[in-house]
């Protein structure tokens, strides 16, 4: 393996980053990637929703009005012949709660570790998997999905804290987006699931779709018992002498004094916070990486990409595919998303954060205003289309594919990356639930929302999601610094050196008691 450079204690503004010694070592790299096999859940989840709520059993036994309205032959409106508020209400209780999952699983996450975390995630959605796979009523149904936020919230929320503090920081990035690519591995699992079991006769096809996320939950659930807690973690929780140990074992050197003294004076300063959440709220030097907590994980929703994900067999055929031509073309979205992440993994470390936000955005915004017209010239405002010429529904989905490309390199991967990197230990666990906790919000919000917004706002809906697209790409080109190859208990100088954010660093970390 390859020699990796990595860090002294602190670096004047200008230069260099420190510089740890340490090798790449198969430890690292098996702990990573079992690590990041917390995406699946979340990704098998985002796949098999938007299929199961095309399938005509599942309908008709759940949601007997869509399925009524989607049997229908009177109306040939296409925008909206999904719309449901139980129907979007199956799909997004999920993420409220994980919303408040992610917000109790801070405290877990600091004084029990991040491994504990992930076990419970694991545990959780198993339980909720379980409970989907049988439900018989709706009640029962959505209590399945309840459970099912709790775990990914848990997990979306230690997860990134694990890959970002176990990770050589010039590896951090391609590590830490081995999560978004379990995530994409997840949906395309999921929606090969849902092609082969809308076929299954009988009409109990959706259950076993459901049942299946109980794959995902085993795997992190194992994983999370041969997994090591991060050192940093350990540190925190005043086991020093095991922190080091593993931390030699994780760099494969036994020179690791810089490295670990500087997790040591970053746990004497969390030391002397007595409350995170007051000190990240309240305390003027946190701004700007609180900002960038809040407003990454909003801006990600905005891009509108779990419309794609979660609602794709359903946008499909509401854009007048037949069945099978939908699950077939969320497929394809599937396998793109996945491929392009690997865009991602190679290039964090190389061409930086930045520069993939900056790409990434304006390829999204070309093709999804490229999108909207084709729909608005093919459909209009009435939707009233009977017939899909082929050539139309190719270039529709090669367009959703690019748009999915620029996402799964961008804002997919480095929306989770960038926000666990950039804040001290002190506060570390308590701002990584802020940004799994606003992304969840308006995850839950989008998804609560789409189908009567598609029904509202026809193809003015992409236009809609087009315009936030430009913003945070404009916002990413003014306020984001670049953290590539920065230590990760560095990184208060990126914000110093900023020429925006630097007005907010001058004020003491600790705020003192009242």
């Amino acid at each position: 393996m390859g020699v990796v450079s990595m860090g002294v204690v602190s670096f004047d503004r200008g230069s260099p980053p420190p510089s740890y010694p340490g090798k790449l070592t198969p430890y690292v790299l098996l702990t990573v990637l079992a690590g990041a096999a917390g995406g699946l859940i979340f990704g098998y989840d985002l796949g098999i929703s938007g299929g199961v709520t095309s399938m005509a059993p599942f309908l008709e036994k759940f949601f007997p009005d869509v399925y009524e309205r989607q049997q229908s032959i009177t109306s040939t409106n296409q925008y909206c012949k999904f719309n449901s508020p139980t129907l979007q209400l199956f799909t997004s209780s999920l993420y409220l709660a994980a919303l408040f999952a992610s917000l109790a699983a801070g405290e877990v996450t600091k004084k029990f570790g991040r491994r504990i975390s992930m076990m419970m995630a694991g545990f959780i959605f198993l339980f909720g998997a379980a409970l989907n796979a049988g439900a018989v009523h709706l009640s029962m149904l959505i209590l399945g999905r309840i459970l099912l936020g709790i775990g990914i919230g848990f997990a979306n929320q230690s997860v990134p804290l694990y890959l970002s503090e176990m990770s050589p920081y010039n590896y951090r990035g391609r590590f830490n987006i081995c999560f978004q690519l379990m995530i994409t591995i997840g949906i395309l699992c999921a929606n090969l699931i849902n092609f082969g079991t809308a076929k299954i006769s009988g009409g109990w096809g959706w259950r076993l779709s459901l049942g299946l996320a109980g794959v995902p939950a085993v795997i992190i659930l194992i994983a999370s018992f041969f997994l090591s807690d991060t050192p940093n973690s350990m540190v925190q929780r005043g086991r020093e002498i095991e922190a080091k140990a593993l931390l030699k074992r994780i760099r494969g050197v036994d020179n690791v004094d810089a490295e670990f003294n500087d997790m040591l004076a970053a746990k004497n300063e969390a030391d002397l916070v007595e409350s995170p959440w007051r000190n990240l709220f309240g305390t003027k030097c946190y701004r700007p990486q609180l900002a960038m907590s809040i407003l990454i994980p909003f801006f990600q929703q905005f891009t509108g990409i779990n419309v794609i994900m979660f609602y794709a067999p359903v946008l499909f055929q509401s854009l007048g595919f037949g069945s099978d031509a939908s699950l077939i073309s969320s497929v394809i979205t599937g396998v793109v998303n996945m491929f392009a992440t690997g865009v991602s993994i190679y290039g964090s470390d190389r061409w930086g954060r930045r520069s993939l936000f900056l790409e990434g955005g304006v390829q999204m915004f070309i093709f999804q205003s490229l999108i909207a017209g084709l729909i608005g010239w093919r459909f209009g405002v009435s939707g009233n289309v009977t017939d899909i010429p082929f050539w139309f529904a190719a270039v529709v989905v090669v367009c959703i594919c690019v748009y999915v490309m620029g996402f799964a390199w961008s804002w997919g991967p480095l929306g989770w990356l960038y926000p666990s990197e950039i804040f001290p230990l002190e506060v570390r666990s308590a701002a990584q639930s802020v940004t799994v906790a606003v992304n969840m919000a308006f995850t839950f919000i989008v998804g609560q929302c789409f189908l009567t917004m598609l029904c509202s706002m026809k193809y003015g809906l992409f236009i809609f999601f087009a315009f936030f697209v430009a913003v945070m790409t404009l916002f990413c080109y003014f306020f984001m610094p670049e953290t590539k190859n920065i230590p990760i208990e560095e990184m208060t100088q990126v914000w110093r050196s900023h020429w925006f954010w630097k007005r907010f660093m001058n004020e003491p970390k600790i705020r003192p008691s009242p």
